[in-house]
């Protein structure tokens, strides 16, 4: 009976935190739309960029997530651009890679977030859209990554095309986030989240506040390799990613042991 009352309890209190954090997410977003909207009218991406770090900042401290870099973390030049690559675990995965990732960033993410409200029109506006259902979708995404790196963006991926079944450490890789590097030239940054998952996954009455681990593997130069390197590209980026979770699952399960 106490059992089941401190799970109810703990679940209530699951489910009043997470409406708090949507209305962490969306406060501000209806606040400063007036000057969202002047800075996309007038092109100002980088400036609407600063105050969107700002604001995923403000969620992962409203939120009580504190970042941990790892220590074997590799260096990276702040001033190029890159292809950034991150397992896809939560809903806070992109405020994550904002808030910790110092140089301008935009996403490809699926349509379906364009459904939301108010925040679903900033996000159409800011980033890469992409309807995997439709092939002429998917073609016109080369042609927007594009712009946003004329402007001098880095480009941020989830290269397993959504959020996998909770028990996959990490889902297969599609091709695009490859083909656009190795197209521009340009460095694959791979990141690990290690408890994005834990801390805030979609189910309801899952989650709780605390340290979110990540760790910026080396970048992965592109120069020199066509679109026939692609797949060995992707593979070997996939490798990276997932052996840094594995290692980190085996480390976790001994200290249970």
């Amino acid at each position: 009976m106490i059992r089941h009352v401190t799970r109810l309890t703990a679940n209530i209190f699951r489910a009043i935190w997470k409406l708090w954090g949507l209305a962490v997410v969306y406060i501000p977003v209806i606040m400063l739309s007036p000057l969202l909207m002047i800075l996309i009218a007038s092109g100002r991406l980088k400036a609407f960029w600063k105050i969107e770090r700002l604001w995923a900042r403000w969620i992962l401290a409203a939120l009580g997530f504190k970042p941990v870099k790892s220590r074997e973390s590799a260096s990276f030049d702040k001033h190029r651009q890159y292809i950034v690559v991150a397992n896809h675990t939560s809903m806070v995965d992109i405020p994550f890679l904002l808030a910790v990732l110092p140089f301008p960033l935009t996403f490809v993410g699926k349509k379906e977030l364009e459904k939301y409200p108010v925040f679903g029109y900033f996000y159409r506006k800011t980033n890469v859209l992409v309807d995997r259902a439709s092939l002429a979708s998917r073609k016109k995404v080369y042609d927007e990554v594009e712009d946003f790196i004329r402007k001098g963006f880095s480009i941020a991926i989830f290269a397993e095309g959504g959020v996998p079944d909770p028990s996959v450490l990490l889902a297969p890789f599609k091709n695009g986030a490859f083909r656009i590097a190795v197209e521009h030239g340009l460095p694959l940054l791979p990141v690990v989240l290690y408890d994005n998952k834990k801390r805030l996954p979609y189910a309801l009455w899952k989650g709780s506040p605390g340290k979110m681990r990540y760790k910026i593997l080396p970048p992965v130069e592109t120069k020199g390799l066509t679109q026939d390197d692609t797949e060995d590209l992707k593979n070997y980026v996939y490798t990276l990613i997932y052996n840094a979770l594995a290692a980190d699952s085996l480390k976790n399960l001994a200290a249970k042991i």
